[in-house]
């Protein structure tokens, strides 16, 4: 039957799978894993001629090998999570907000211009209240305009929150203008280092404890928002089919606009993050790409938000690692970050045979 009509079976096909379960995809994901750190040895050694395992171990040691790196790892690692849920609402919804980075940036931006005029003007609660609400604001308008162009003249919101990003970074560069210390250094220095008027203190006896704090709770409150309140259905609802959800009643304009302040706002409060809690100063770098690798973040973590901990964790911690070995093995940090490439590649691939089987072609034998 298989040459019918001179029609050959084809040697495999793909199929969608109807047995899905937990059990499969973490085998899967373990195993892949294990096969990304067999390739990493392999090149390691094409490269560097280096022993992959005292490479790896180099990797945990600039992580977390002392108190201080595990701390830096866990304060990085929060502003990633922070990004990472911030932008879940969005995606949640189809729209493509690829603009994080940018409304980081601003958010941290209005943060460190209340520090700056207000430090030493205001009382320690007012003065955060203010920061606070000055982030949340500034993320939110930077959310809310391609939204507005999108619910109204259905515009590309991948290229619109991409345009605002370089938007953002020129006017942290005009404020690093005026806001120079020392005069002619074209950087802002530590913003009120003196006083510390402005920075977060310690909680608990822990140096990021209100990083902590505010991350785990922004993460649980986006988690059962868009799991168990009305918005988070629209939410749904919208990113499942827009006629749907009009033909359903939903505002769709509405739930676009209100969904991106949300996720703007959070952006912005992940700006006031990394100048209170971590920097104490402002820099057209802030950011540091979260804005972009939070994305691998919520697609890997299946825009899950407490999925989103342990890949923002393990990202943090290979992009540490990679520091790490750079320096000592003296490699190239390009031979650090291609390691690191290569386990994402492998992570990746590896939701296609979660999701897909791959059936081939059964010889039939002819009586």
């Amino acid at each position: 039957m298989a040459n019918l009509h001179g029609v050959h079976e084809p040697l495999f096909h793909i199929s969608k799978r109807q047995d899905y379960s937990l059990p499969l995809a973490i085998a899967v994901r373990l195993v892949a894993i294990l096969l990304a750190l067999v390739v990493c040895g392999v090149v390691i050694v094409a490269m560097t001629g280096l022993n992959p395992v005292e490479v790896y171990a180099g990797i945990i040691d600039g992580a977390v090998g002392s108190s201080r790196r595990l701390w830096v790892t866990i304060r990085d690692t929060l502003a990633l999570l922070l990004v990472a849920v911030a932008i879940t609402p969005a995606f949640k919804m189809r729209f493509w907000n690829v603009g994080g980075e940018g409304q980081v940036l601003i958010g941290a931006t209005a943060t460190a211009a209340v520090m700056i005029y207000l430090g030493d003007r205001l009382p320690a609660p007012a003065l955060f209240a203010l920061m606070i609400g000055a982030s949340l604001l500034a993320g939110m308008i930077w959310g809310v305009i391609p939204a507005l162009f999108k619910a109204g003249w259905n515009t590309n919101e991948t290229l619109f929150t991409l345009m605002m990003n370089y938007v953002a970074t020129q006017i942290v560069s005009f404020c690093i203008v005026f806001w120079e210390n020392p005069a002619g250094s074209n950087s802002v220095g530590i913003i009120n280092s003196a006083s510390k008027a402005g920075w977060l203190p310690p909680l608990f006896g822990l140096t990021y404890g209100w990083n902590l704090v505010i991350v785990v709770v922004i993460t649980a409150f986006i988690y059962i928002y868009l799991r168990y309140s009305k918005q988070g259905y629209e939410i749904a609802y919208v990113g499942q089919s827009v006629n749907t959800a009009r033909y359903a009643g939903i505002n769709v304009k509405t739930v676009i606009i209100r969904t991106m302040a949300i996720s703007g706002a959070l952006c912005g409060l992940a700006g006031f993050i990394l100048v209170s809690g971590a920097g104490h100063t402002i820099s057209t770098t802030l950011a540091g790409g979260r804005g972009f690798t939070a994305i691998v973040v919520a697609w890997l973590s299946k825009l899950n938000t407490f999925t989103m901990m342990i890949v923002s964790f393990l990202l943090t911690f290979m992009a540490k690692g990679s520091i790490q070995i750079a320096s000592q093995f003296s490699l190239n940090e390009n031979a650090s970050e291609i390691i690191t490439g290569i386990i994402l590649f492998f992570v990746l691939g590896c939701e296609f045979f979660i999701n897909y089987k791959v059936e081939f072609r059964h010889r039939h034998r002819e009586g």
